[in-house]
């Protein structure tokens, strides 16, 4: 039977991607898989918009009442930050540990607040939460396979839904979010913590303000040397909340890209004048998480599941071009020894900023500028809504700070009834290059397009506006009363 070259490839690759790629869809075969991935791209093509969650400004929430879903590592220290801000409540907890909403119950008692209903035992238990009529925005901070089942619920409550990262794992998940989201008219936002750092927002309004000239190229990364923790420590209790970590080790891709991601995106525009068009992945062999688990299984037996299982390569990294022509390298690397870095630059036609190594640089011709030139700059752009929040956000803290200006803004934003600068298109279109990259990586890095997750509606959607907005009314010394 004679086979054309494009139906060879198509053939190869489908058999390259294996297991691995049907187990990241959920699909059955390999074919089903590829499928499924596939009609996920054209959707964009014949889908119509039901609503533009773009620049939508829900009714006003005087008070934010908060239900929260995952109250481990990540959720407790929202729950910490959350009570520093004013015009909250915090009504409702949910984790499948009844030790986690206990030890967050008790942040709340101790402040001589009013409890929180309790939520725990169960994998479905977060639906009580959801119905509740005292819960306004339901906050999710739960392993990522929970993420799109929790926020669909959220939103189809009533509920405004914020999201850790990534939002959705798959493409089927990202389009569930933006459907519920545009039927209900609630919001679906990213907690896109990186998005409020400090010098991503004053390079964002560099970019705004034309002081780079034109955007041509952005690079950006996770790189973070997590290793010696990714198989966490011996344990019985499937409830523990690290062991669903080394699973998502197993798919070959850019599995976490949205914390450099998001804020070039910002600066770019994307889904905002312009948008992603295509991209291809590459990654290296696994030269850490495989050799780890041999090392650990010969001290300890627990951790002989570990190796007969085939890990992700150290390093991704993946392409992405724009319809209009820009270019973004984004790289993940969280299993080898390097310093820590989200590699922002930003390359215009009129100048360059780069952070990391730190501190920020700026120049705009062959050599930086000086320091001080530099944090001149940094300060004569840096947009009133951080120089409002610098202060609290020092104290407060959350990865620097950007962790607090984060959730003050989203709190900000209901509260007034204004636009998110994250909308649930960001969250769709950062998260989807995790399963995009996946299949790249499977397929000899071969291209694939992006979803038109706005429907055309990038077009014409308004820049996000930075600037301070509802919060000029609000007391910074009252964040900070014990």
């Amino acid at each position: 039977m004679k086979m054309d070259r494009r139906k060879f490839l198509e053939v190869s690759a489908l058999g390259a991607a294996g297991a691995l790629f049907t187990g990241f869809t959920g699909a059955g075969t390999i074919r089903e898989a590829e499928d499924k991935l596939k009609e996920s791209i054209r959707k964009s093509a014949t889908r119509k918009q039901v609503f533009n969650m773009c620049n939508y400004a829900a009714p006003k929430i005087p008070t934010v009442r908060i239900g929260y879903v995952g109250v481990g590592a990540r959720g407790g220290a929202a729950v910490t930050r959350i009570l520093n801000i004013k015009n909250t409540q915090i009504t409702a907890l949910c984790d499948l540990r009844e030790k986690a909403v206990k030890e967050n119950q008790k942040k709340l008692t101790d402040k001589g607040l009013p409890a929180a209903a309790e939520y725990f035992g169960d994998d479905y238990s977060w639906k009580g939460l959801c119905e509740r009529d005292d819960v306004d925005l339901v906050y999710i901070a739960t392993p990522w396979k929970w993420h799109v089942p929790v926020a669909t619920y959220a939103m189809e409550c009533g509920k405004h839904a914020a999201v850790e990262v990534p939002a959705a794992p798959t493409l089927e998940g990202a389009w569930q979010l933006i459907e519920t989201s545009e039927r209900t008219r609630k919001h679906c936002v990213q907690l896109e913590n990186m998005v409020y750092d400090f010098f991503e927002l004053a390079t964002l309004s560099m970019v705004q303000a034309g002081l780079l000239g034109e955007l041509v190229h952005t690079d950006c990364a996770y790189i973070h040397d997590c290793l010696e923790g990714a198989f966490g420590q011996p344990v019985t209790d499937p409830k523990e909340e690290h062991v669903w970590r080394y699973k998502e080790q197993q798919k070959s891709g850019n599995l976490y890209p949205t914390h450099g991601l998001g804020p070039v995106s910002m600066a770019l525009g994307i889904n905002r004048g312009d948008r992603f068009d295509y991209m291809s992945s590459m990654s290296c062999n696994d030269f850490g998480l495989g050799p780890l688990a041999e090392r650990l299984a010969k001290e300890n037996d627990y951790y002989k599941q570990f190796t007969k299982l085939k890990f992700r390569g150290n390093t991704n990294t993946s392409i992405i071009r724009t319809v209009n022509g820009k270019t973004i390298m984004v790289q993940h690397d969280a299993a080898s020894p390097r310093p820590y870095s989200r590699i922002h630059i930003l390359s215009g036609t009129k100048g360059f900023v780069q952070k990391y190594p730190l501190p920020g640089k700026i120049a705009f011709g062959h050599e930086f500028l000086p320091q001080e030139k530099v944090d001149q700059l940094v300060e004569q752009y840096s947009p009133e809504l951080l120089k409002h929040l610098q202060h609290a956000a020092n104290i407060v803290g959350g990865h620097g700070g950007a962790d607090f200006i984060m959730d003050w803004r989203l709190i900000d934003c209901l509260r007034n009834g204004l636009p998110m600068d994250m909308d649930v298109y960001d969250a769709a279109a950062w998260s989807s290059v995790s399963p995009l990259s996946v299949w790249s990586c499977a397929n000899r890095s071969n291209s694939i397009d992006f979803p038109d997750f706005t429907c055309g509606s990038w077009k014409t959607n308004k820049k996000v506006d930075m600037s301070l907005r509802g919060g000029g009314d609000t007391d910074i010394a009252e964040y900070l009363k014990k």
